[in-house]
């Protein structure tokens, strides 16, 4: 009986132990496993507008989200000087003032990592306005950009003229990323698509361009003027217009084109949307050398003659002017389409007004919710103002800023009020913004997340306290220990049961 009781007590360890081992084992090799994430990701976007450039340096985490990367802003820099559209007569003067942005950029991002940066340019309106224009500069001044980061160290993926609804997407996406309603954290720090979040539409003014970006109503009822953009294994139907020639700075120059087109005397012109008091004299290739204005170019036309204009600042006369750069006829009264004939359904839900919407509505000294006719008394109040008055008024002064933004806030009353038909009810639904926490509000951001879904994600690397073929070998011996040790139990019950039963089955049997 000691016998048998011996291989019990020895098989019962050897299960134990092993049991023990196999929990052992495989939680100190959950547990110990190092995750060591690639790290960051960056991303350099140049947004070639028409009035100046932006450098943008984007980073994410390597391991991505659905396809998208969780992207952030880093850092942002102005290349002094005009936009690249400029330096059609010069494109290898755009080096110098490229190459202050690209030192500060070197910087800010890790030095092993600067060889697999990818680099885009991508120009916008003021480029496109060219390419109609002169085709051969516009290739020259992307030929020169090519060159210039041939010799920098980052990944040039190239320079492109983006088109205008892409412009109009990409600022929608940018608007929507920022707001999160693409992603949120849930409670266990891991980034979820929301359920009920709204998209909200992007308004988007630039120098030579503006674009309105929003959900409609019924996307199947416009599918011809949608466009489908996929962001986090999610699909969307955004429709998107861009207005060339309704930038600010374009609609300026028609409108100083059509004051001269009305005025007698050609020495000098009134302008009723520049400040009372305030003279300039700017040459005739300043408003008449651009593609929109072309059409308005008087048959004496001497790009080099000077033209003096003269502000009265008068608030109601600008607004007259201002009227008449929007076609409100094209559409003969259809409820789709506002104006310039062109097709649009109803503006519906929230939206972000950014780029020059902000700078503008900013300069009249508005900010948070603000209503249509707080916006329209401002106006008047700002138009009103001499030259002198403004530059007391104003905490940021530039000339050529601070003229101009009484015809900015009259044209933004045209195009929401008349042309996207906003009104006192809706026009609370617009919200003037520049920038998300440290991000700004600019088509770069999404374009820099589209092309993410181009860059094929890096998984973790997981570092084991095991190697995988040693782990699997002792989970293997030990789990077959704990078996054979489990049947050799069983085995013994059953003999020691068997031994228990064969003397009383005698018992029976004997006879008397």
């Amino acid at each position: 009986r000691m016998l048998t009781r011996t291989p019990s007590v020895v098989a019962q360890v050897f299960l134990l132990l092993s049991i023990v081992l196999v929990i052992a084992i495989a939680v100190i090799q959950i547990n110990q496993q190092q995750v060591l994430s690639p790290g960051l990701k960056y991303g350099i976007v140049l947004d070639a507008g028409s009035s100046r450039t932006t450098v943008y340096v984007y980073e994410w985490p390597a391991e991505k989200e659905n396809n998208t990367g969780v992207v952030s802003q880093t850092f942002k820099c102005n290349v002094k000087g005009p936009g690249i559209s400029s330096y059609e007569s010069s494109p290898g003067a755009l080096a110098k003032p490229l190459d202050d942005c690209l030192n500060k950029v070197k910087e800010r991002i890790p030095v092993h990592l600067h060889k697999n940066t990818s680099v885009y340019l991508g120009a916008t309106a003021g480029m496109r306005l060219l390419r109609l224009q002169n085709e051969s500069a516009a290739n020259e001044v992307l030929a020169s950009i090519q060159n210039y980061f041939r010799a920098q160290p980052f990944e040039f993926r190239g320079a492109q003229i983006i088109t205008g609804p892409e412009e109009g997407v990409y600022g929608w996406i940018t608007a929507n990323y920022l707001m999160g309603n693409f992603l949120e954290r849930n409670l266990w720090r891991t980034w979820v698509h929301p359920n009920i979040k709204e998209t909200m539409g992007a308004l988007d003014l630039g120098g030579a361009s503006t674009q309105i970006s929003f959900i409609p109503e019924d996307p199947e009822e416009h599918s011809n003027s949608t466009l489908q953009v996929k962001l986090y294994g999610y699909n969307y139907n955004v429709y998107t217009h861009s207005y060339q020639c309704y930038g600010r700075d374009e609609a300026e120059k028609r409108l100083l084109a059509l004051l001269l087109q009305k005025s007698n005397a050609s020495a000098k012109v009134d302008n009723p949307c520049y400040p009372k008091n305030y003279n300039t004299a700017l040459t005739m290739k300043y408003f008449f050398g651009s593609l929109c204005t072309q059409s308005l170019r008087p048959t004496n036309y001497y790009p080099n003659q000077l033209v003096n204009f003269h502000g009265t600042g008068d608030p109601g006369l600008c607004q007259e002017m201002v009227s008449l750069l929007f076609n409100f006829t094209a559409c003969r009264d259809r409820e789709d389409c506002p104006f310039n004939g062109i097709h649009q359904p109803k503006a519906k839900g929230n939206f972000v007004a950014f780029s020059g919407f902000y700078y503008t509505i900013n300069a009249l000294n508005l900010s948070g919710p603000f209503s249509l006719d707080d916006f329209n008394s401002s106006m008047w109040f700002f138009c009103s103002q001499s030259w002198a008055q403004l530059q007391i008024m104003l905490p940021k002064f530039e000339e050529i800023y601070a003229r101009s933004y009484c015809f900015s806030a009259n044209f933004i009353y045209y195009l929401l009020v008349h042309g996207y038909n906003f009104n006192a009810e809706t026009w609370p639904q617009i919200h003037f913004q520049k920038e998300v926490g440290n991000s700004s509000i600019a088509w770069s951001l999404g374009y820099m997340l589209s092309l993410t879904n181009m860059i094929p994600a890096e998984g973790k690397l997981i570092q084991l306290p095991l190697k995988p073929s040693l782990f699997a070998g002792l989970l293997v011996f030990l789990t077959a220990t704990a078996l054979l040790c489990l049947l050799f139990l069983i085995y013994l019950c059953i003999v020691s049961r068997h031994q228990k039963n064969v003397p009383r089955v005698e018992h029976v049997f004997i006879p008397e």
